[in-house]
């Protein structure tokens, strides 16, 4: 059995980015830039004002200044501000020659027509200028980002309409076993709904991935074996879930020996989740899930989403957080690595759900993060600082 660290090291290893290609900016959120984007205009393009108030000379602010007239965005300035003058100016207006700082509105006081006052003690310059965000010809963004709504205003700002990223993965879902089915059907007897394939389907989504729902192989080999063939001839990832334990039909791995794949671990020293599996035929990988849906959802948090990341181009790492454990926690058995669904307390503490094992997918519900216990550790003392990662 393959330790948790050691199965991370193996999947972030065998990781390989796809190709790249050009997406409409509106196209470009959830995507990782494949090569640096260059800005093609200063940023900001002009003098610009930060606040609505009036554009003068700070020489004179101790003077009655003239009011020369009113800029507001996307006017050029046709005047010079000259000794004792300034301009009424908007935000975001270009600050007019010979001024050097905008006075706010709220400082000012009417002093006769179309004079004003400054009224304040002093004044910050409130002038965001010419370049001081970002140069022409700098890199407005690099190579290898996880583009957020955030930097999707930089690329535009950049002139960027089209940039260039990697290929998303195509990620192939299959769930196995003759109990399953799907969740519009009522199930009867031993019968319990297909929860694996909806969940995995939506995790992949949310790393920015093309799902591909195969969907509910029975439990024989041929049967397994078509699912498994025709899901990797279009899909660059397999996930199965289930199949992979120790029972009687639970042969997803000799399955997949038998398709060509070279299996890397077949279990890890982690709970939930230990019979994992992971392999590669050609550029194909392959995860073999647990069937239990936190067991599934855990391991896809902790090892497939690395995988995809890292396919997608973005070298992904979880956010190290560690906080105080509001409470005492203990566990029997300490020979795994275990991942605990937790809630964070108004006091920044963190406190482990009513979680009854790795079928309780309402544990889950609420949980903000999981927390590791590492092999060897039984129990934590209120206040002991813990990692946790967010979910």
């Amino acid at each position: 059995m393959m330790s948790f660290d050691e199965a991370l090291r193996v999947v972030e290893g065998a990781a390989d980015k796809l190709q790249d290609e050009m997406v409409h900016l509106s196209e470009a959120a959830g995507r990782v830039l494949a090569e640096d984007v260059i800005s093609d205009t200063d940023m900001p393009p002009f003098n610009k004002s930060a606040m609505d108030g009036f554009a003068c000379r700070r020489a004179d602010l101790g003077g009655r200044l003239r009011v020369t007239g009113t800029i507001k965005a996307g006017d050029i300035p046709q005047e010079r501000i000259g000794p004792g003058q300034c301009a009424r100016i908007m935000t975001g207006a270009r600050v007019p020659e010979g001024a050097d700082c905008v006075i706010m509105v709220e400082h000012t006081g009417n002093d006769g027509e179309d004079h004003i006052r400054f009224t304040g003690v002093k004044t910050a310059v409130n002038i965001a200028f010419k370049g001081e965000d970002l140069r022409e010809g700098s890199a407005a963004l690099e190579k290898g980002i996880l583009l957020r709504p955030q930097h999707i205003a930089i690329l535009a700002s950049a002139g960027c309409a089209r940039p260039v990223v990697y290929r998303q993965p195509r990620v192939a879902v299959l769930t196995t076993g003759d109990e399953i089915v799907e969740p519009d059907i009522k199930p009867e007897g031993t019968s319990i709904r297909n929860s694996n394939g909806s969940q995995l389907m939506a995790q992949v989504a949310a790393a920015g991935c093309v799902g591909d729902y195969r969907g509910i192989a029975g439990d024989s080999i041929a049967e397994t074996m078509g699912a498994v063939t025709a899901a990797v001839e279009e899909n660059d990832v397999l996930l199965i879930t289930g199949g992979v334990s120790m029972g009687d039909f639970d042969f997803v791995p000799h399955v997949l020996k038998e398709a060509g794949f070279t299996l890397f671990f077949e279990k890890v020293a982690v709970k939930p989740g230990r019979p994992t599996v992971f392999g590669r035929r050609d550029n194909v990988f392959v995860f073999g899930l647990p069937g239990n849906p936190v067991s599934s959802f855990t391991i896809f948090e902790l090892l497939v989403k690395p995988l995809l990341y890292r396919m997608s181009g973005h070298d992904y790492r979880s956010p190290a957080l560690r906080f105080p454990i509001a409470v005492d926690y203990s566990r029997k058995k300490a020979d795994r690595v275990a991942w605990s669904p937790v809630i964070v307390t108004e006091r920044g503490g963190v406190v482990p759900v009513e979680y009854h094992g790795s079928a309780h997918i309402h544990a889950l519900t609420d949980a903000w993060g999981l927390m590791a216990m590492p092999a060897g550790v039984f129990s934590y003392k209120k206040g002991d600082l813990v990692d946790v990662r967010q979910i």
